[in-house]
C-alpha cells in the first residue's frame, strides 16, 4: 500500500462526506430528504452510493490509487466483505479513514479541528479493519500567521498520534477558495508546514491534502520533501472541469476529490450510464493528476 501511494500514478477518492454534508450529497445523487425519515436510513442510502461506485468497473488501482472513507462506511460491508478489505482485495485502492469530528468555532481567521478524545480507539479499529491511514481537515479562512501556525501546530500533533498507531496520517490544513488573500495564506502555509516538515525525525513520513494553490508548482518544496510520501488536492468546491484544469498545472500534486467526483452520478441512472459516467469522471480526474 506505501508503495502505491508513495509512486502509483493516479489519485484518491474522497467518499468521507460526513453527517452535515450527508443530505446535500444525497440530493446531488437525486436522492431527497423525504425519502428518509432516521440518520439510520440516511446513512444506509449513503453507503449505497458509495458502494455503487466502489464496484462500478472503472474504480480500480489502475486510476484510483487510494479512497477515504467515513467511519460508518469502513464498518459497513460490500457483498458482504468489509469495506477496507473489499477496496483493497477485489479493486487494489489503498483505504484511509477520516477521523475528525468537524470544526471549532472561527478564530484567528482559521478553524481548528475539535478534540478527538477517542482518537486512539478508532485508530486501533482502524488498523483492525485493514486501513492504511487517516484523514482529518481543519480551514484556513484568512492570511493570519497566528491561526495558520496554531492549525499546522495541531495537525502535525494529531499526524504524530495517529503514526503512533501505524497508521499514515494525511493532514488537511484547506485554504478556503473563495478568500480574497488565498495566495498569502498559502505562503504562509508553505512556510510553516515547511518548518513541521523539517523538524520530523528522520524516516518519518506524512502526506499532505491542500487547497489547489493559485500559484503555480506554490508547494513544490512539499511535494519534493523527504518526508512527504505524497501531496494530494481537494476540489475546494470548484466545479471538476475548473478543478482538473487547475490541478494540471501542479506538478506532482495528484486529486483527492469529493463532490467533484461524485458530479453528474445519480441514481436514477442505470447502471450502464452510471458506470459510464463515473469512468469519464475518473479518467478526467486522473489526466489531470498525472498531467504536472
Amino acid at each position: 500500500m506505501a508503495e502505491q501511494m508513495r509512486s502509483g500514478d493516479g489519485f484518491i477518492a474522497a467518499l468521507d462526506q460526513s453527517g452535515g454534508s450527508t443530505p446535500k450529497a444525497l440530493k446531488l445523487y437525486g436522492i431527497e430528504e423525504d425519502a428518509y425519515s432516521s440518520d439510520a436510513e440516511m446513512f444506509s442510502l449513503m453507503h449505497q452510493m458509495r458502494a455503487r461506485i466502489i464496484k462500478s468497473p472503472a474504480f480500480n488501482g489502475e486510476k484510483v490509487i487510494g479512497a477515504i472513507l467515513f467511519e460508518r462506511t469502513m464498518d459497513g460491508d460490500i457483498d458482504g466483505v468489509p469495506t477496507a478489505k473489499y477496496l483493497w482485495e477485489e479493486t487494489h485502492v489503498v483505504p484511509f479513514l477520516k477521523v475528525d469530528k468537524g470544526l471549532d468555532d472561527a478564530a484567528d481567521g482559521v478553524k481548528l479541528m475539535k478534540p478527538m478524545p477517542d482518537l486512539d480507539a478508532l485508530c486501533q479499529r482502524a488498523v483492525s479493519k485493514g486501513i492504511f491511514g487517516t484523514k482529518m481537515r481543519s480551514v484556513v479562512d484568512a492570511a493570519n500567521p497566528v491561526g495558520i501556525k496554531k492549525i499546522v501546530d495541531q495537525q502535525f500533533e494529531v499526524g504524530m498520534q495517529i503514526l503512533s498507531h501505524g497508521l499514515m496520517p494525511i493532514l488537511e490544513p484547506e485554504v478556503t477558495i473563495t478568500i480574497a488573500d488565498k495566495a498569502e495564506a498559502e505562503d504562509l502555509l508553505r512556510d510553516e508546514i515547511l518548518a513541521h516538515l523539517d523538524a520530523l525525525p528522520a524516516g518519518v513520513e506524512v502526506m499532505l491534502k491542500l487547497s489547489i494553490p493559485e500559484k503555480v508548482n506554490q508547494y513544490k518544496a512539499l511535494i519534493d520533501h523527504p518526508a512527504v510520501m505524497k501531496v494530494v488536492a481537494l476540489s475546494g468546491g470548484y466545479e471538476r472541469q475548473d478543478a482538473n484544469a487547475r490541478l494540471s498545472k501542479q506538478t506532482g500534486m495528484i486529486a483527492s476529490f469529493s463532490r467533484a467526483l461524485t458530479e453528474g452520478l445519480s441514481a436514477q441512472q442505470a447502471d450502464a450510464e452510471f458506470d459510464a459516467t463515473l469512468a469519464e469522471t475518473i479518467d478526467g480526474i486522473y489526466q489531470a493528476s498525472v498531467a504536472g
